[in-house]
C-alpha cells in the first residue's frame, strides 16, 4: 500500500513565541493585497506589500542573527514555509 501524505506541519521549539507576530503580519499583508488600487500605478499597489513582506524577513533575521533568540532549526522551518524570503536575507549577511 502506498503511504498516505499528511498536511500536518510540525512547528519547532519556540514557534509559540514568534507565532503572534507573524499571523499578525500575514493579517496585514493580506490587508494589502485586498485594498482598492483605483488610480494607483501598479507599482504603487505594490509597495505595502513588499513593505510588509521585508518585515516578516527583518524580524525573523534579527532574531536569529542579531539576538540569538530563536533556535537554527526554527529559522530554518521559517525559511521553508516562507514566513521570510531567503534572498534577502542572504543580503543582509553579506553586508554586515
Amino acid at each position: 500500500m502506498p503511504k498516505v501524505k499528511t498536511n500536518r506541519v510540525k512547528y519547532p521549539e519556540g514557534w509559540e513565541l514568534i507565532e503572534p507576530t507573524l499571523r499578525e503580519l500575514q493579517g496585514k499583508m493580506r490587508e494589502a493585497e485586498n485594498d482598492p488600487h483605483d488610480g494607483k500605478r501598479k507599482c504603487e499597489t505594490m509597495w505595502p506589500i513588499f513593505k510588509i513582506a521585508h518585515q516578516k524577513s527583518r524580524y525573523i533575521f534579527d532574531l536569529y542573527h542579531r539576538r540569538k533568540e530563536i533556535s537554527s532549526e526554527l529559522y530554518e522551518f521559517c525559511l521553508d514555509q516562507g514566513y521570510a524570503d531567503r534572498n534577502i536575507i542572504a543580503k543582509w549577511k553579506k553586508a554586515r
